[in-house]
């Protein structure tokens, strides 16, 4: 494969927004500093709630990792039309809306209003932007123009930065820095698809007619989640997931039975110096175990020193297989089709 053959297929750009991950990263810091945040305030709050979809909700997951060792106060990321019963007065709700007229967070940005919760709105514009200056609310700018998916450069900078206003965590400049110059060298190391030492796209070649199986410790839930979510959205590929220890106490055994589905199956093990010592056992054990049935097993380990780092760095490997293994499907990664047309059918009033 060439970028000939890239460029013939991505009509919409995707290769050029993976590849500029990292200076995304860094102007996205530049912007969020440079946001006016005056109305956000540490506060006496007893929770957080992240509320999104999609590509505008994956950045909670990844604050809800990089948070779990310094907030003392619990963060939830909410995928509803609905906030839980306790959110009140004393809950802090960010609503995360790439495109600002995603139905499920504008329908919890009210509810969030109605029970009194302090409310954060991040997003490119639309309704949600509307709202927000008519009641007066901190909202946070992202630059339009890309797929949520492919924005996250930009919305996960300004959701850190912030939960650090809040107090929720804290994140030195130099792991910002650090974070983009790994993602550098990654995508270095991934961007010509011919080069036979391109990890990334002998993956893809690997998952292409097969269904990926993403694994991970509990603490890499995120980084599970958007391995998948790239999948589909970008390689046009079913993939399912599932973390350590929990896998191990009911999913493994449906791979019990040795049937030709299970031969279709390309397992991701995706591995963090902070797993538990006994999972990572657990893991070794496992593809002992397993191994011989799938179509294949890899490990990917995450890269660099800062949890920042490591974690954007399991994250990217994904944005780079699902963009080859779409381009090896014969199909343009931007598009969603089917959700367009979910979102069409939606707006039809029912019969």
């Amino acid at each position: 494969m060439t970028r000939e053959d890239i460029e013939r297929i991505d009509c919409e750009g995707m290769y050029d927004a993976v590849r500029q991950f990292p200076d995304q990263l860094r102007d996205g810091c530049r912007r969020a500093l440079a946001a006016d945040m005056s109305g956000i305030r540490a506060r006496e709050h007893t929770a957080v709630v992240i509320v999104g979809m999609g590509g505008s909700a994956i950045g909670g997951d990844l604050l809800k990792t990089l948070a779990a060792s310094q907030s003392d106060v619990p963060i939830l990321v909410s995928r509803s039309y609905t906030l839980p019963a306790w959110v009140g007065p004393e809950t802090t709700v960010i609503t995360s809306s790439y495109s600002g007229t995603t139905e499920e967070t504008l329908t919890a940005l009210d509810e969030a209003l109605h029970r009194g919760a302090s409310v954060v709105c991040i997003t490119t514009g639309g309704t949600m932007a509307d709202r927000a200056r008519s009641k007066g609310l901190p909202l946070v700018p992202l630059p339009a123009g890309l797929q949520p998916r492919a924005a996250l450069g930009y919305s996960l900078t300004a959701l850190l930065t912030v939960a650090e206003r809040l107090r929720l965590l804290s994140i030195p400049a130099q792991d910002y820095e650090e974070a983009a110059t790994v993602l550098e060298a990654q995508a270095s190391e991934f961007e010509d698809p011919g080069d036979p030492d391109n990890r990334a796209f002998q993956l893809a070649k690997a998952l292409k007619g097969r269904f990926p199986v993403i694994y991970a410790s509990e603490h890499l839930e995120g980084a599970n989640l958007r391995w998948r979510n790239q999948m589909h959205e970008n390689g046009k590929t079913f993939a399912v997931g599932n973390l350590f220890p929990e896998m191990n106490h009911n999913e493994i055994m449906g791979w019990a039975r040795s049937t030709p589905e299970l031969g279709q199956l390309g397992v991701i093990v995706l591995r963090d110096r902070d797993d538990h010592r006994l999972v990572q056992r657990r893991m070794q054990i496992t593809r002992e175990l397993l191994q011989p049935a799938a179509a294949f097993w890899t490990e990917i380990e995450s890269q660099g020193t800062s949890p920042l780092a490591r974690l954007l760095s399991l994250l990217y490997v994904s944005d780079w297989v699902s963009l080859y293994l779409a381009i090896l499907h014969g199909v343009d990664p931007s598009p969603v089709d089917l959700i367009s047309r979910l979102k069409a059918e939606l707006v039809e009033p029912a019969m």
